[in-house]
């Protein structure tokens, strides 16, 4: 049975956001690596269901500085080459966007998201996304939609803002794995971009978190069930 699921992040954080609560809770195994501070990647998939790549504050341009960046496209590749069901949320979408050959760059106007910004289905009829969302976000990049995939949500200031490529790859802008929580320490941390084009107000975020952050909760749980089969299914639940 596979079951365990890699979990790849760039910084070191607690771990309480909703993709592993939520994987941890439908009984995969999270196995996290820290590629920043030397983990392998070139690990046996026998038994891995999936994997996760979380967002940074690196972006793909800084590859050669962050030589890491790159032992995780060729991670991407090999999830792809064994239609590993993968997920990337914001860096780690725009990293898998560039593995399949998109560019990744700032707006054109130097605009930034930061808070809770509406997305749009970009094709109502599938299944990812119904209507309008209210999501976090917090990005000073976004991709271009990679050759051969599927554009399934559209922003306004980044209109690009998820994808799939077949059918076990899924490439999200915004950061569903974001609770108040974690929204606190966001607001708090050094690198918060108050004050710059685009980024919502503190008091802004708290509001639009009061209003839209359940919503945003059940959609990602339903969409982790959909993408991440869960294992040992037990028949009494």
């Amino acid at each position: 049975m596979r079951n365990r699921i890699v979990v790849i992040e760039h910084h070191p954080e607690q771990k309480d956001d909703r993709a592993s609560q939520h994987l941890s809770a439908m009984g995969f195994d999270l196995d996290w690596r820290k590629p920043w501070q030397g983990d392998d990647l070139s690990i046996t998939i026998d038994d891995i269901a999936g994997s996760v790549i979380y967002g940074g504050i690196q972006n793909v341009g800084q590859r050669e500085t962050y030589s890491y960046l790159k032992t995780e496209m060729h991670w991407i590749d090999r999830c792809l080459r064994h239609n590993i069901p993968l997920l990337g949320i914001c860096l780690g979408g725009q990293l898998i966007a560039h593995t399949l050959g998109a560019a990744v760059r700032p707006h054109d106007d130097g605009l930034l998201e930061f808070g809770y910004y509406p997305i749009q289905p970009a094709d109502t009829s599938h299944k990812f996304l119904s209507g309008e969302l209210y999501v976090m976000q917090c990005h000073e990049q976004g991709f271009e939609l990679p050759p051969g995939a599927q554009l399934l949500a559209r922003g306004i200031t980044y209109p690009n803002q998820a994808f799939s490529y077949g059918e076990h790859t899924y490439g999200l802008q915004f950061h569903p794995e974001c609770t108040k929580t974690i929204l606190e320490r966001w607001q708090t941390s050094d690198w918060a971009p108050w004050n710059k084009p685009g980024v919502q107000t503190k008091e802004q975020q708290n509001a639009l978190s009061e209003l839209y952050d359940s919503q945003m909760n059940d959609w990602f749980r339903k969409f982790l069930g959909s993408l991440f089969k869960r294992p040992n299914i037990n028949s009494n639940t």
